[in-house]
């Protein structure tokens, strides 16, 4: 550990943002507080632990801004670590969005599970978030059978199946009277709010249908229905004597972990509940403000109001998100914010051993890495593989892990020129624009690269990280006979032996399992999907726009295959042509 000393004499006791900085010059964490001084000087006094102390361990130096208030301290923080999304800074463990389901606001709606609510511009009604997505997809699915709302994306020039089966009114080809579609909107809304009168009547009377027709099987979905219906509601009824809307925030700390509990409460009723446990670094008030803002800018939706405890920044989180917040010191709600932390403090309970062991076993695997390998650090891991459709066409994907942990949001995937017929001469071209880019960008390079196979690997991703005067460690996991891994190199060719059964080689495999999983699952789902959209993603040369004007102008791969070059040519240009016309001689 450095000593600062000096440097945090200097520093004010004014309100600001730190950056915490590795010997680098990468910034490895951002933070606030309302006195700078003190913030600071708590880092490197007394005895730290956990990820604290791994972070004090990788500061080198450290910078601040002084601002005029706490509020501008924390919009400053929230923006330099959208920036430069430093290591300690809280991960959100799932990149995903809870579902919510939309009712559409069109002349006839349809009723789907939405995730990404931001591109919706005509969203009429939208209900969530479902933390269960097969609830939202049966929710969805039991609505779709008894409403006879329209299922099609576009409207089709005939009748479907839907309209024979009865669960399409064919708005396609029949004049529906708008007071009819009216009076389903009505009806499935008020089901989504919780009032199940009017859907359990309709199921009731389907049941008697289904029965008198001697459809027994028919006849026991609709109980089931009714059965589900009458469980869920059960569960999600809070007796609040009200109707709103609301999240309600609490959460437990314990040593340097901290439990963060929200309750999504939607008229009236307990629609679901989110829990996250993350290990400490500074302040842990900070931290559940810090985690409240990634969690709700992920969501992209915010609640009506907020319900927190008295501990947390009222007037702060209120001037942040521009809403209610509010502490509710007695009644109902303060005893659901009681019960909110009681639900924390259970899931800490349950999780923390877990969690411990798990913390411990990476960090014993990354410092036997460090050994292995004589290097300071490894955090940062880079790896690649290659994947092809018919032995042409070939793509490539990078996966990151730090400290073990997958990065997904930083996965990268990579169409490789038509020309290339080979493994190595696809990595060749992946390794070349990954580390050309970082190289142009300033991006943060890694602390290692794992490649996927042995010396033919190795001696190509030294041959491009020489070519660009970087300076990165590479490894390469190779294979027996039997294609499993057997044993790791270093790139100077030697050969490192590690236990089969340690945790090293557990997490290695993990990694060569996942950027292998990562690039076959983008050919898998272009194949199984049979989606024109995604096949004509792999074709070097058809980006967006032309991938667009070739499904307005034609519509259909069986289409694409009957036009003629030079129609193709008009679309898209010669050039682009040709790689079409190879890509389609293979499929």
């Amino acid at each position: 550990m450095k000593n600062f000393k000096e440097k945090l004499a200097l520093v004010p006791t004014k309100p600001g943002s730190y950056q915490m900085k590795n010997k680098d010059g990468v910034i490895i964490y951002v933070g606030k507080a309302k006195n700078l001084k003190n913030r600071l000087k708590s880092y490197f006094t007394g005895t730290a632990t956990g990820k604290t102390r791994m972070l004090v361990e990788d500061i080198d130096d450290f910078e601040y801004i002084v601002t005029s208030s706490e509020l501008e301290s924390l919009i400053l923080e929230i923006t330099l670590i959208k920036k430069y999304d430093p290591k300690y800074n809280i991960l959100l463990t799932d990149d995903k969005t809870y579902p919510y389901i939309e009712l559409t606001n069109e002349k006839y709606p349809r009723l789907k599970v939405v995730r990404n609510t931001k591109r919706k511009k005509n969203k009429n009604y939208l209900y969530g978030p479902y933390p269960n997505v097969g609830a939202a997809r049966k929710t969805v699915n039991m609505i779709n059978r008894l409403y006879p709302l329209r299922k099609c994306d576009r409207l089709k020039k005939d009748l479907c199946l839907y309209y024979h089966i009865g669960e399409c009114l064919g708005y396609c080809k029949k004049d529906i009277l708008k007071e009819e579609i009216d009076t389903m909107k009505k009806e499935i809304i008020s089901f989504l709010k919780g009032d199940a009168k009017v859907i359990t009547k309709k199921i009731n009377k389907e049941m008697k249908k289904a029965s008198d027709n001697l459809n027994y099987e028919k006849a026991l979905e609709y109980k089931e229905m009714l059965e589900d219906i009458n469980i869920t509601l059960r569960k999600q009824k809070i007796d609040l004597n009200n109707t709103n809307s609301f999240d309600l925030i609490n959460y437990y700390t314990d040593k340097n972990y901290l439990s963060i509990e929200i309750f999504f409460i939607r008229d009236g009723l307990l629609f679901g509940r989110h829990n996250e446990i993350i290990q400490t670094i500074s302040d842990y008030k900070d931290q559940v403000l810090e985690y409240l803002i990634k969690f709700y800018e992920k969501s992209s939706i915010l609640p009506k109001k907020l319900y927190i405890p008295d501990d947390l920044d009222e007037e702060l989180l209120k001037e942040y998100f521009n809403l209610d917040v509010i502490i509710p010191k007695r009644g109902k709600l303060k005893k659901l914010i009681d019960l909110a932390k009681e639900n924390a403090k259970e899931q800490l309970d349950l999780k923390e051993e877990t969690i411990k062991n798990d913390d411990k076993i990476r960090m014993d695997a990354i410092n036997e890495l460090k050994d292995l390998l004589k290097l300071d650090n490894v955090s940062r891991m880079e790896s690649f593989d290659n994947s092809h459709l018919f032995g042409t066409f070939y793509v490539g994907g990078m996966v990151v892990f730090n400290d073990f942990l997958p990065l997904k949001k930083e996965y990268r995937k990579y169409k490789i020129s038509t020309n290339v017929k080979d493994d190595l001469n696809a990595m060749r071209e992946v390794l070349y624009r990954r580390y050309y880019k970082v190289l142009m960008e300033n991006l943060e390079k890694p602390n290692l690269i794992v490649m996927d196979g042995g010396k033919l690997q190795i001696s190509v991703a030294k041959e491009i990280i020489d070519s660009l005067n970087l300076n990165i460690p590479i490894i390469g996991l190779v294979k027996d006979d039997k294609h499993k891994t057997s044993y790791i190199m270093n790139d100077k060719y030697e050969k490192l032996e590690v236990k089969k059964d340690s945790n090293l080689f557990l997490f290695l495999t993990k990694i060569q399992d996942e950027v292998h999983r990562y690039a076959i699952t983008y050919h898998r789902n272009i194949k199984s999907k049979g989606m024109l959209s995604s096949m004509l993603d792999v074709i070097p040369g058809i980006g967006e726009v032309k991938k667009k004007k070739l499904l307005k102008r034609f519509g259909s791969l069986k289409k694409i295959k009957e036009a003629s070059e030079d129609e193709l040519i008009e679309v898209i240009g010669e050039k682009e042509t040709k790689h079409l016309l190879k890509y389609l001689k293979n499929i």
